[in-house]
């Protein structure tokens, strides 16, 4: 992965305010991410009981990093009904998906940048 493969589902730009342009603190955001996905993706679905936190959970943390279609998606879901949730969720999903695949980009072109000194 590398720059190129940033799709922009991310606007690193809100993540580089952030931190001050440290890599570090960038590197650590993104980490913490990552990690909230991995723990709050499958909770994405109606039939569980906390799909609804998990919305709410994932759409602060995209905020946080500049994912603004996931943010949107998750506000949507959040504010759904059950019964109308589920295709909202999908989004959410495909939108994290996304999110995720601009963020493991982002990161490694962190690592190089941290190779090159």
């Amino acid at each position: 992965m590398a720059a190129r493969d940033l799709s922009g589902a991310v606007d690193f730009s809100v993540l580089e305010r952030m931190t001050g342009g440290d890599a570090g603190v960038s590197e650590e955001v993104l980490g913490l991410f990552v990690q909230q996905a991995s723990m709050w993706a499958p909770l994405l679905d109606v039939r569980e009981e906390g799909w609804r936190d998990a919305a709410h959970t994932v759409r602060g943390a995209a905020a946080g990093i500049g994912a603004g279609a996931l943010a949107e998606a998750c506000a949507a879901a959040e504010a759904a009904q059950k019964a109308d949730a589920p295709p909202l969720l999908d989004r959410v999903r495909d939108a994290l998906d996304a999110a995720l695949a601009d963020v493991a980009a982002y990161r490694h072109e962190l690592m190089l940048r941290g190779l090159r000194g």
